[in-house]
């Protein structure tokens, strides 16, 4: 697949991924691809999967875990959406449907199809924000299997990576047991955020 996305211009590649029905046969709502991004943007964010909000509005983080993640960054939904400052990149790009305890993981086709061509072309990112288990497996060589354990270690992929937990409600236990997360290492996150935008 790669070699066939190598001769596509930026806006051609964009425009196949927007388009993509690759698995449209496992997708409960059908495929609506959600991606924001420019060979401009200076920090990228991976979440998981778009959730049903998401899906509806076709727009990435348009939920609480953006109003969280957006806290955490220190930044506004305006400088967010952005897209020659943030470039948002989940490991699906469509909405999986749920399971039992919460969405389903992303589809598995969707990063081998598309992610690395789409990395090559966004020569400007200086920060990813690798946010839950399946962005760290993909973005964090070494990384260990837990992501509070990834997490624990940030200064291991610091200053150009950031593995973080979930910025969803569902994981506000995690939070409360974790408090040291919000209190050493989101300051410095909006400390590198300020100065990269």
């Amino acid at each position: 697949m790669m070699d066939k996305l190598a001769h596509l211009s930026f806006e051609e590649l964009v425009q196949q991924v927007r388009a993509c029905n690759l698995c449209a046969d496992f997708l409960p709502l059908g495929p609506r691809p959600v991606v924001q991004l420019s060979p401009e943007s200076r920090i990228l964010v991976v979440g998981q999967a778009p959730g049903r909000r998401v899906h509806e509005t076709g727009v990435p983080f348009n939920d609480p875990s953006g109003d969280r993640l957006r806290q955490w960054m220190g930044i506004t939904r305006e400088e967010f959406y952005d897209d020659r400052k943030l470039a948002i990149l989940p490991m699906g790009f469509c909405y999986p449907g749920t399971g039992k305890s919460g969405d389903l993981p992303p589809r598995p086709e969707c990063a081998p199809a598309w992610r690395s061509a789409l990395l090559e072309r966004l020569p400007n990112i200086a920060l990813t924000l690798v946010i839950g288990q399946y962005a760290h497996a993909w973005h964090l060589p070494g990384a260990k299997k837990s992501v509070t354990e990834n997490v624990r270690n940030w200064r291991d992929f610091w200053p150009e990576n950031l593995p973080m937990p979930h910025p969803s409600p569902r994981n506000n236990l995690w939070l409360r047991r974790n408090p040291w997360f919000e209190s050493e290492v989101i300051p410095e996150l909006q400390e590198r955020i300020s100065q990269l935008l």
